[in-house]
């Protein structure tokens, strides 16, 4: 799962600078109060009243934001929140009722920036990292936290206090293991959930309801306790294609039928599987479909909308992503592929921000070895879904700057000449190619390789206990060596994409085009270089805020504006700018020599770990 960045722009790191030298807690704070900090976008044409205007909230690993859209999908205006984090080592913890208090501050300035009355706002769609949410019978916060904070009731997304949890699991060889890439993840609920059952309790037994954050969200609005496909079957082990038999509308909000309850007792938690699922949910619907009667009166006045404002059920956030670009083609391609079927095969969604999820559908399930899937109708109805991911892309390049030498300096010219630190750096790289009369930009680093999983591989190796590494560092602290580092790191993230579509590739995918969205689609050293590295065209959304589009898709669906979550995609998607790979032999060349090395990185980490290993035993 991945928690979306504001804009490539935003160089904030995870922990915010401004809290580091008042706490040693690693934790980031914002008041309940008014006084809020907003970041903002809107048109700047006056929107017309005419047409329906769906709205989507996000939530990030950062920040909570809503967004207008119209008919067309044009975005009218947006506003984004902060929101309250905790880290302490693996542990990663938010709240609740920060996130919504942020979601209520956000969405009422959206509607400002975008003069839509909330009268106005046709309906809502939400959409959310995969944290796990605790909440007792009333709905109140049951805390997650060793420390007993009530507010901390979220395990977030990027949390790893359950990377031995995790590893009892896969032990257990579960049939439903071979629809996740054949081992869960510490990222996924039922680790934590093993977690918190050996290690809290108190807090275990209080809980009445266990979940995903988008589903919570949509709970919070609606009083409808519906989970969505998405998150059911992406990380909580939920066996999608159970519904297969029963995809009609009438019996898309049913009591869930694709639980594996050998799974849960096996695991050492039987107790979830009590009330036909009760706490880990007893019906679960296709992404899209219509909760309850729409806003209950409390959240309707909390966000300033009108009650009984149709919602629909949940995406995880990078899954909205999806939703928000897959159909977004341009026009030749479009006239040249009449099976609109057959060519969304053969793209990838890449929603880049603080990590980075690959999304590819498939018409047939497509069982690939260490990425996560097949996922049925997870994200585009009665497709099989495949999502590789790397848990640290964005939040790397923070990393890698901001403990530079050089970071403080860097940011100071940056902010002097009121441009970001990522606009900065390519422009000494654009400087230094000249310099070094370098033949192009990426052969900078020849001498410079980055493995990029300091927070373990995802896909396609599967490995949390994988790190990082960094082979060709020198004494040299400079601004220079600084953009090398990020140049090189740049390339690290891409050479791990390439690895997962050329793994994807191998086990069935046609995968041929790329897609990308979120705040690292911003950078245009970023695409480019993953364009070269990978081979394929890139294509960027008509609009930024891909993620925000995607959740208002699914309230649009469940207003019936639209017959289908495809109808939808292929009204209010539209493509932007495309990013074609280099034609140059020698970049091909180059970039396939240092691939070559960074795969090799990995497997000289895995035979020292097996040799320290029999050191120590």
């Amino acid at each position: 799962m991945s928690g979306l960045r504001r804009g490539w722009s935003d160089t904030t790191p995870l922990l915010d600078q401004r809290h580091r030298s008042l706490s040693n807690s690693h934790t980031k704070r914002r008041p309940y109060s008014v006084i809020l900090e907003m970041t903002s976008a809107v048109n700047d044409a006056t929107p017309s009243r005419s047409g329906p205007v769906f709205l989507g909230v996000d939530v990030g690993t950062g920040s909570a934001r809503a967004g207008l859209f119209d008919e067309s999908g044009k975005l009218l205006g947006s506003a984004s929140s902060p929101i309250q984090i905790w880290k302490e080592g693996d542990c990663v913890e938010q709240s609740s009722t920060d996130i919504w208090h942020a979601i209520c501050a956000a969405v009422k300035s959206a509607c400002s920036l975008a003069k839509v009355a909330g009268q106005e706002v046709t309906s809502v769609g939400f959409a959310a990292t995969c944290s796990l949410v605790a909440v007792d019978s009333d709905g109140s916060p049951v805390s997650v936290s060793w420390n007993g904070d009530s507010r901390r009731n979220i395990i977030v997304w990027m949390d790893h206090r359950a990377v031995k949890q995790a590893e009892k699991i896969n032990s257990c060889n579960s049939p439903v293991l071979q629809y996740c890439g054949g081992a869960v993840s510490p990222e996924m609920q039922p680790p934590k959930l093993l977690w918190v059952k050996e290690n809290l309790q108190e807090s275990w037994s209080m809980v009445f309801r266990w979940m995903d954050l988008s589903d919570w969200l949509s709970y919070r609005a609606t009083g409808d306790d519906t989970r969505s496909l998405c998150t059911t079957v992406c990380k909580w082990t939920y066996l999608g294609h159970a519904h297969m038999q029963q995809k009609n509308e009438k019996d898309q909000d049913m009591e869930a039928c694709g639980w594996d309850d050998d799974f849960w007792e096996e695991i050492g938690l039987s107790d979830l599987v009590d009330g036909h699922h009760a706490k880990i949910g007893r019906s679960v619907a296709f992404p899209g479909h219509p909760l309850g009667s729409g806003l209950i009166p409390t959240a309707a006045k909390e966000l300033g909308l009108a009650e009984g404002t149709p919602v629909g059920t949940s995406l995880i956030d990078a899954h909205a992503g999806g939703v928000g670009v897959m159909a977004s083609v341009p026009e030749l391609a479009s006239e040249a592929k009449e099976d609109d079927e057959e060519a969304i095969c053969g793209r990838m969604v890449l929603v880049c921000g603080t990590s980075t999820c690959h999304m590819a559908v498939s018409q047939s399930k497509l069982f690939i070895p260490g990425v996560w899937g097949p996922y049925w109708s997870a994200m585009v109805p009665e497709f099989w879904l495949t999502e590789g991911g790397q848990s640290a892309t964005g939040a790397l390049l923070d990393s890698i700057i901001e403990n530079h030498v050089a970071s403080h300096s860097l940011a100071n010219r940056a902010a002097s000449r009121n441009i970001s630190v990522f606009e900065l750096l390519n422009s000494i790289l654009e400087s230094m190619t000249h310099e070094k009369k370098s033949s192009f930009l990426a052969a900078l680093t020849e001498d410079v390789h980055v493995l990029p999983d300091f927070h373990g591989n995802r896909s396609p190796m599967a490995d949390p206990k994988a790190k990082g590494i960094i082979c060709g560092l020198t004494l040299d602290t400079s601004e220079q060596q600084l953009a090398l580092l990020y140049l090189a790191t740049l390339q690290g993230i891409a050479y791990g994409t390439r690895h997962i579509v050329e793994h994807c590739n191998a086990h069935g995918h046609k995968i041929d085009t790329l897609l990308a969205c979120g705040g690292l689609a911003k950078n245009p050293l970023f695409l480019q270089q993953h364009a070269d590295i990978i081979g394929c065209p890139i294509i960027l959304p008509r609009e930024n805020e891909s993620v925000l589009l995607g959740a208002a898709i699914l309230g649009a669906v469940a207003a019936k504006k639209y017959s289908s979550l495809i109808d939808a995609m292929k009204a209010l998607n539209a493509a932007g700018q495309v990013i074609h790979p280099s034609k140059d032999l020698k970049v091909k060349k180059y970039h396939d020599a240092k691939y070559s090395i960074f795969r090799g990185l990995y497997e000289q980490q895995v035979s020292q770990r097996s040799l320290m290993a029999q050191a120590l035993s």
